[in-house]
């Protein structure tokens, strides 16, 4: 249970917030390279609470523009993408991706206004196809060095979508390792999922470990009398989860929880084999989910195109709190525990909750939730180093240290898990997993 001023400290994550402080001395993955094509259609974003607008100029350079126009805070939205800038359509200023004003065609020139003035803009990089910035003050940091972002692009599959939830909701959503055989499962008995192991201990204990990168959480399940199932779960500061490998056809999988404002998240998930490329048959299930039903990524017939004003309008779906998330009793009743149709949607509808931000002072919290309490104090205790010393939080300052992964492990119930899987639990490019998952 948090306090209602811990919650508040968590969740507010505005220009001048602690989190939202904190978030800013961070590179935030914000767009797919190919959704914004040179000279395109601008596109509406909201991050930390900031309204802005993405686009790509005429030489393939990316920007991040503040939506109002310095002039009279007409929409950037609207702009006119031409010519290496970006033109308001109310009186046709133009802005360059460093926000320079580069045309006044209705000012004289004499007056020199063109040259004072500046709009809001963020720095931009581009890697591996997903594009990238830096919201602080300070001289941005090299661009995190995460495996998913440095591998060929035939071994990764990314995508995006919002969920309507503050984005600690469903940080804590997917470090919860108790709830996966449970949500996710079937009541008839069929499917893969009933023969996972996991299925065979629904209580499963937890361990977790602060780690140079964030943290661990590792839940042990019983197989036999000698043998333990270890899933690591991987925390990465600020708002990266790393899930780990399960199938017959592993890969590794996790999310970034990035926070649009206080109550929607952009969630941008990969999945990726680290040493060859992704299975064919999983890149078309990934891409366009299995008989109807969502698998952890956003299939293409799930979006719901939004217009212009909305921000991230292209990823928004189908699947929302307005829509039910799917909901079908007679599926419940007969088939699938949750009765939703499919993984992430499945997640998102109990990560949402039944308001966007949880009060967190009414909740009991439990033995399984180990990783979401420490979770939050590694985050607290970061906000609060920060703001008392200046001490930049894990990893703003080392882009290296994000070079992990998240680990399922069959041990003897002797060993030590964090001993065992540390040489699996790093990550090298172009290595195998060095296990059978």
């Amino acid at each position: 249970m948090l306090t209602h001023e811990q919650n508040e400290t968590l969740v507010r994550v505005g220009p001048e917030t602690p989190m939202g402080d904190m978030f800013r001395l961070y590179w935030i993955p914000f767009y797919p390279a190919d959704g914004l094509p040179p000279d395109g259609q601008p596109k509406r974003v909201t991050l930390l609470g900031e309204d802005l607008v993405a686009f790509r100029d005429s030489e393939g350079r990316p920007g991040l523009i503040a939506n109002a126009c310095p002039h009279r805070g007409a929409p950037l939205m609207f702009g006119r993408n031409e010519e290496c800038g970006l033109r308001c359509v109310y009186h046709g200023w133009k802005f360059d991706v460093e926000g320079c004003v580069v045309d006044m065609p209705a000012e004289p020139v004499e007056s020199g206004l063109k040259d004072s003035v500046r709009a809001k803009t963020y720095p931009c990089r581009e890697r591996n196809g997903v594009l990238w910035t830096y919201m602080g003050s300070a001289i941005p940091p090299p661009l995190p060095q995460i495996e998913w972002n440095l591998v060929p692009d035939e071994n990764v599959f990314v995508s995006f979508r919002v969920q309507e939830c503050n984005w600690l909701q469903a940080v804590e959503g997917e470090i919860d390792s108790a709830h996966a055989p449970i949500l996710h499962g079937r009541i008839d008995g069929e499917g893969a999922i009933a023969n996972w192991v996991a299925n065979k201990d629904l209580t499963p204990k937890f361990e977790c470990l602060q780690q140079p990168f964030g943290l661990s959480i590792a839940s042990r399940r019983t197989v036999d009398d000698d043998t333990y199932y270890w899933r690591v779960n991987q925390f990465l500061l600020p708002f990266w989860t790393l899930v780990p490998p399960q199938s017959k056809f592993p890969e590794l999988s996790g999310h970034a929880w990035i926070p649009m404002d206080d109550e929607n998240t952009l969630c941008l998930m990969f999945s990726y084999t680290p040493s060859g490329p992704l299975y064919p048959r999983m890149r078309e299930l990934l891409s366009e989910g299995h008989k109807g039903r969502e698998t952890g990524h956003a299939s293409g017939q799930c979006y719901d195109p939004q217009p212009a004003t909305v921000p991230y309008g292209d990823f928004r779906t189908k699947f929302t709190p307005q829509s039910g998330y799917g909901f079908d009793y007679e599926s419940q009743r007969t088939t699938w525990f949750s009765g939703m149709p499919g993984l992430w949607v499945q997640d998102a509808a109990c990560q949402t909750g039944v308001t966007p931000i949880v009060d967190r002072t009414q909740e009991y919290l439990s033995a399984s939730d180990m990783g979401i309490v420490q979770a939050r104090r590694l985050l607290l205790d970061s906000i609060q180093a920060l703001r008392e010393r200046g001490a930049p939080p894990i990893g703003a300052d080392d882009p290296n240290i994000f070079m992990v992964r998240s680990v399922s492990l069959h041990l003897p119930t002797e060993a030590d898990w964090s001993k065992a899987g540390e040489a699996f639990m790093r990550a090298e490019l172009g290595g195998d997993f060095g296990y059978t998952p």
